[in-house]
């Protein structure tokens, strides 16, 4: 067997020789705006590592993009969405255009629960691209990890003590780590540990 080490620094026991045929690189990006707001970026590009020949581009070489699109969602505090920007500098098709102007939709949203209803509402089926939509999914995510991490680090810059929490973040109860029965959250959010929803009548 043969050691393999991707692009990503890891390494993978490989039981076959093998030929990279295509590579997908995906980048998010979130930023603090000097006007309180907040701007998550996505980018993806698609590539093939041989020539091979398309309808509507003709054809194209090696590492040339089959796909390229980047979407910006300007969000507030609160992770609701008050603009869209879209850019696709490559697509198959030139009717793939057509996608960028529905992402406007989107505004008003709240990169939250119900994330995922309000793509489909927005974009589904026909109405969008299925890249954007795969792409915009994440960013729920992408914001989640930029606007409360990075407003904890200019509290504790500023020396202001952590606020008291009166319901437990979104995240706790959501995966194996931050159950309300382990460890992790017994140790981090104390307050919350063996946590239970309130009962609706």
């Amino acid at each position: 067997m043969n050691e393999v080490v991707s692009e990503a620094g890891k390494t993978f026991v490989n039981t076959a020789s093998r030929t990279l045929a295509h590579t997908r690189d995906v980048q998010y990006r979130g930023y603090h705006r000097d006007d309180g707001l907040w701007d998550i970026e996505a980018e993806l590009k698609d590539a093939k590592t041989y020539t091979h020949p398309t309808h509507d581009r003709g054809v194209l070489e090696p590492g040339v993009p089959v796909h390229g699109m980047a979407i910006r969602l300007t969000v507030d505090d609160h992770m609701k969405i008050v603009d869209v920007a879209v850019r696709m500098p490559a697509t198959p098709f030139p009717e793939c255009q057509q996608a960028k102007p529905p992402m406007s939709r989107l505004i008003g949203a709240t990169l939250g629960r119900g994330w995922r209803k309000a793509i489909e509402h927005a974009l589904g089926g026909i109405q969008g691209c299925a890249h954007l939509r795969e792409l915009v999914f994440n960013m729920a995510t992408v914001a989640y990890q930029t606007i409360p991490h990075y407003r904890n680090h200019l509290r504790r810059l500023s020396g202001a003590p952590r606020p008291a929490l009166k319901r437990p973040p979104p995240h706790l109860g959501g995966c194996l780590a931050w159950d309300f029965e382990g460890p992790v959250v017994k140790r981090h959010y104390p307050e919350f540990a063996g946590w239970k929803p309130p009962h609706k009548e």
